[in-house]
């Protein structure tokens, strides 16, 4: 049986108001998982903040009875978020000062930078071969030509399936459409107006998920294999 949070994850997905109020309900939930898994407080100035809030988004997208009890599910899509993000940040770790122990998996409990050396532990055997970090970087420097920062994206993804599905399919015609493309890119404008004539999908639509429409078009049409599996479904 659904624990009431299951319930309400399940309901969010359905609704954009419902989601945004589930999301608010739970950043504290949101925060500790990101902390503890972390082993230092993060806030939300953090990149780790932005990283497990697109993964509790997913969660709640994928989410249902099968996987068993929500928060144990979001928790480890926050998780996963966060390992990639972490081997990103090991290329890195020559840059600060990291003591031997920490490859034989001791921590200074008593240092201020306890939470790099956990890090640095974690990775230390894994060669940096996700450079998550480094994709979003390149992306953010991409859609900042329009006016778009990469933490946008939480509150301008669309929610609902039928957004979903009208989203998906502009970003299709965009896609098999290179021409409209390159003039969106030399622009810094989303066709809105032909888009939605040849596409079908309603302007309101358009103009208020741009930014998700471009990023995706961005990510989907650039050098971004870690991102573009996030849109594999569309």
């Amino acid at each position: 049986m659904f624990s009431d949070m299951g319930k309400e994850a399940i309901a969010a997905a359905q609704s954009e108001q419902l989601r945004d109020a589930f999301i608010h309900k739970n950043e504290n939930f949101i925060l500790n998982c990101a902390s503890k898994f972390s082993k230092h407080y993060i806030s939300k100035s953090d990149d780790e903040w932005s990283i497990a809030l697109i993964a509790f988004s997913n969660a709640i997208d994928t989410y249902n009875e099968t996987k068993g009890a929500f928060p144990a599910y979001a928790k480890v899509l926050i998780e996963h978020r966060l390992t990639d993000y972490f081997r990103s940040q090991a290329r890195y770790a020559p840059e600060m000062q990291t003591e031997p122990y920490l490859f034989e998996g001791e921590v200074d409990e008593d240092s201020e930078n306890m939470g790099y050396q956990i890090n640095v532990m974690k990775q230390a055997s894994v060669t940096p071969e996700n450079p998550l970090l480094d994709e979003i970087t390149a992306v953010s420097e991409s859609i900042s030509e329009y006016g778009i920062r990469f933490t946008d994206l939480p509150e301008c993804s669309p929610k609902a399936g039928k957004t979903k599905d009208s989203c998906a399919a502009a970003i299709r015609f965009l896609m098999e459409h290179p021409l409209l493309v390159n003039n969106m890119k030399s622009s810094g404008q989303l066709p809105i107006k032909i888009i939605s004539e040849n596409a079908k999908v309603p302007r309101k639509i358009l103009e208020r998920h741009r930014k998700y429409i471009i990023t995706a078009t961005e990510i989907l049409t650039g050098d971004f294999p870690r991102l573009a599996e996030y849109l594999k479904n569309i």
